[in-house]
């Protein structure tokens, strides 16, 4: 079985001395649990798995529940040392504080359970993270799948990943274009809107998220202002509204709205939103074209293309904290900027000779950024960037 990255980071983790709560958290459907599995069914430690989707878990009694019971086994069974695994922890309310008082008493009583906490909603993760768990405990960041991973996995070629995107379970299913779009909108839309945000946080206008994603997927890769949005959604109410909705989906790994690189603070806050889905195939399942039609649609797979490229860009900067922005001055335009810790890199995606570059000389005049480098025709090829780590250009 196919094993990714984090396998290794997981498995070492767990081999130290207990340390540290060890915290995976990604988005739905991209192998947190997989993975964790694996290390599990390899490591020469006993565990116990729990998973918060099961109906019994209400409350966050039912935490002190799994780790009473991980305590009886090891106590009856002589051990020295256990691993406690809980899954979906975001849905238990006020999980932090169970969390931090059972891990507490195991270490007044020098027990020995080193424990692994699974989410998929980053914003519920990371405020209970902040709230009660400070200096307890470690980030494992997993994200949707790279290229060279759905090439190695299940033989996907270039143009594949850019139209279908990274989900591994949706893979094998991309001759059957019914079957696909049924599997993305039923496991990752529906399940991130009905589970991760609506059961979770308070929605004035459920429909609104809804529409608010599909027109801001559909319109993955380009420019549209909120108070455009607004004219194209029913019932839209204000941009403070939608601007909550866009950033409820930024923090599940589904949408962003990229701001405008500037200097000035007040600037980027105010500008008009790049839309950019983390995974292609979000764009796409709105897209009336199929894949042998975008292929041979110059426009359309212009689009697609490109959200393409920034998919795997906003996805990186999840794992590796880097900021993604886009720049815009008059006709100038550079298709995303990178920064991190003060170093910038400009990046510009040609999916055809006729798209101009002069964006990057004008980014460049201004700014001074660490690298420039065109993504496509004239320049790295869109297959060798995609094999790269963005966070090694800094």
């Amino acid at each position: 079985m196919y094993k990714k990255i984090e396998y290794k980071l997981i498995t070492e983790r767990l081999k130290e001395p207990r340390k540290f709560i060890q915290v995976v958290m990604g988005p739905r459907q991209v192998g947190k649990s997989t993975v964790v599995k694996q290390v599990l069914e390899d490591i020469d430690i006993p565990f116990r798995f729990f998973s918060a989707d099961q109906p019994t878990a209400f409350n966050n009694s039912w935490i002190s529940n799994c780790w009473e019971a991980t305590r009886s086994i090891m106590a009856q069974q002589g051990l020295a040392s256990y691993i406690l695994v809980i899954d979906e922890i975001q849905k238990i309310s006020n999980w932090s504080e169970a969390v931090k008082k059972e891990w507490d008493s195991d270490t007044f009583h020098n027990r020995n359970i080193k424990v692994l906490l699974l989410g998929s909603s980053r914003v519920l993760l990371e405020r209970g993270l902040s709230e009660s768990l400070s200096g307890r405990f470690e980030e494992i960041r997993m994200t949707h799948w790279s290229y060279g991973e759905m090439k190695e996995c299940f033989g996907f070629n270039l143009d594949q990943y850019i139209f279908f995107g990274g989900y591994p379970g949706a893979a094998h299913l991309i001759d059957d274009a019914d079957r696909w779009e049924q599997y993305i909108q039923s496991s990752i839309v529906e399940a991130t809107l009905n589970k991760d945000i609506l059961l979770d946080t308070p929605i004035g206008k459920p429909p609104l998220l809804r529409q608010t994603f599909e027109l801001a997927s559909a319109y993955s890769g380009q420019l549209l202002s909120l108070n455009k949005m607004i004219g194209s959604l029913q019932d839209a109410g204000n941009t403070s509204t939608l601007a909550g909705y866009i950033h409820l989906l930024d923090e599940c790994g589904m949408l962003c709205g990229l701001q405008k690189y500037s200097l000035d603070f007040a600037r980027r806050k105010s500008s008009i939103p790049k839309f950019q889905v983390y995974n292609n195939a979000l764009k796409v399942i709105f897209s009336p074209l199929s894949f042998n039609q975008a292929l041979i649609n110059r426009s359309s797979w212009g689009h697609i293309f490109e959200s393409g490229i920034g998919a795997y860009l906003v996805s990186q900067s999840f794992v590796h904290r880097f900021e993604v922005f886009y720049w815009r001055d008059r006709n100038d335009e550079v298709d995303f900027i990178l920064r991190k810790k003060g170093s910038v890199v400009a990046i510009e995606v040609k999916s055809n000779a006729e798209k101009r570059t002069s964006g990057l000389e004008a980014f460049s005049e201004q700014f001074n950024p660490k690298l420039s480098l065109i993504v496509g025709d004239g320049g790295i090829s869109a297959e060798e960037f995609l094999t790269l780590s963005p966070h090694k250009l800094f």
